[in-house]
């Protein structure tokens, strides 16, 4: 099942200039130029393409579904400040024949281009069990190197297709989970991340492959690469990722040993009865928000909403509010053991924003009465500034800033029914 859902957010004025200005001094660098110089006389000033727009596209691609041995899953996928959508997956709730309580979830974040990461969202499962490592039997080591062989058979076969399509330069990172009766197996390949809730905490979660790591560094120098800026060649920042075939051409070395490397990480954990849920995401979650952070707020949002696609959308403005301009894609995967709708739960989170309207009136008409235009910004700086007692764990205040919004432009409207904001429209929320 699959919905979209629509919002409206700008970025204040300055930041938007800043963004630009940023992104155009570092491509610059990054393509060998100036580094923002003037131009000298007869020479033609590059123009680079900024790639974030000036408002963010918020329609949110949602999916849900669950499997026969039950597991409830959701996914939530929006493109943001990207100037194109990036980020693909595949959900696969059972797998076929005697793997029917086999399941495997992964999702793809796709840089320079989304073709590759949309071929290995197509492709890659089908790979893994081509091996035919993953049977019945589920013997785990067995398992675990049939995941690597996936991968890297994939990226073997893509070479071919991208040295015909023209996609040398496009890759994509992978987090991928495939859950047995008995094992849950995660395989990473870059910066995507893995996070298992087990017994209210971060039970495990998956290393991102960042090329200043030493292990990574040490291939990339090995290979004939450097790491400047973070970067391998001060350019791509991860380490490992399908496809980026312009990082592998190191002569008389295995895939494994190039640049960047083809090969996942795979780690193994027996299964639990405190196995609560597994998430996956891309790095537009996990650069504006912890492990700890995220599945404190994940459990807080399990016991007041039953609707796992709408816990993926808060997720998903969480991190948009908190400041991520990349494409933002989660998935959540809920185990048996996972938080229950609580009552308790229920009447806190009704009492919050009960007390966040209120709040918002306070300031509201403090600012009227003192003359001042209560414009939005200057409410939810005031709002920051107020102890709030009960707000969600790992979400704060910006959680529930979708209730303070509806709040204030409520009040906007019963004092101000008629009247613009602003020239050329009405105020549109930051």
């Amino acid at each position: 099942m699959r919905t979209a859902r629509k919002g409206n957010v700008e970025m204040p004025a300055f930041v938007r200039q800043l963004v630009k200005e940023t992104e155009k001094r570092v491509s610059s660098f990054f393509k060998g130029g100036r580094g923002g110089a003037e131009p000298t006389e007869g020479e033609a000033e590059e123009v680079i393409p900024s790639p974030y727009l000036d408002r963010p596209v918020l329609d949110k691609l949602t999916e849900e579904g669950c499997s026969r041995w039950g597991l409830n899953y959701a996914l939530g996928s929006m493109q943001g400040w990207r100037a194109n959508m990036e980020d693909f997956h595949n959900c696969v709730p059972q797998l076929g024949g005697q793997m029917a309580d086999w399941s495997f979830f992964a999702v793809f974040d796709g840089h320079a281009g989304n073709c590759v990461a949309h071929y290995c969202s197509q492709h890659l499962l089908t790979q893994i069990l081509t091996t035919g490592a993953i049977g019945p039997e589920d013997d785990a080591e067995k398992v675990r190197g049939g995941l690597i062989e996936g991968f890297l058979q994939t990226d073997k076969q893509l070479h071919t297709v991208a040295r015909r399509e023209g996609w040398e330069r496009g890759g994509t990172t992978v987090v991928a989970t495939l859950i047995s009766p008995r094992y849950i197996y995660f395989a990473n390949c870059g910066d995507s991340r893995a996070m298992l809730c087990r017994a209210g905490q971060v039970g495990f979660s998956t290393e991102d492959h960042k090329p200043f790591s030493p292990l990574e560094r040490e291939r990339i120098e090995s290979a004939g690469g450097s790491v400047s800026l973070q970067r391998i060649n001060g350019s791509l920042a991860v380490s490992r990722a399908l496809g980026d075939f312009n990082y592998k051409g190191a002569e008389n070395r295995e895939p494994t040993q190039q640049m960047v490397s083809p090969e996942p990480e795979v780690c193994v954990l027996e299964r639990s009865l405190a196995d609560e849920f597994l998430v996956l995401a891309c790095d537009g979650v996990w650069d504006t928000i912890t492990n700890e952070e995220l599945c404190a707020f994940i459990r807080s949002r399990l016991c007041v909403c039953t609707d796992l696609r709408e816990v993926c959308s808060q997720v998903i403005d969480l991190c948009l509010y908190k400041g991520s301009l990349d494409n933002i894609s989660i998935m959540l995967l809920c185990f048996p053991g996972a938080p229950q709708l609580s009552a308790e739960a229920l009447h806190q989170e009704a009492e919050l924003e009960d007390l966040l309207e209120s709040k918002v009136a306070e300031i509201f008409e403090e600012l009227s009465g003192r003359g001042e235009e209560p414009e939005l910004l200057s409410v939810l700086t005031m709002l920051a500034s107020t102890a709030i007692p009960g707000l969600p764990p790992g979400g704060g205040l910006q959680s529930k800033r979708n209730c303070i919004i509806s709040a204030y432009y409520q009040l906007k409207e019963a004092h101000q029914p008629s009247l613009p904001n602003e020239v050329g429209g009405p105020e549109k929320p930051i």
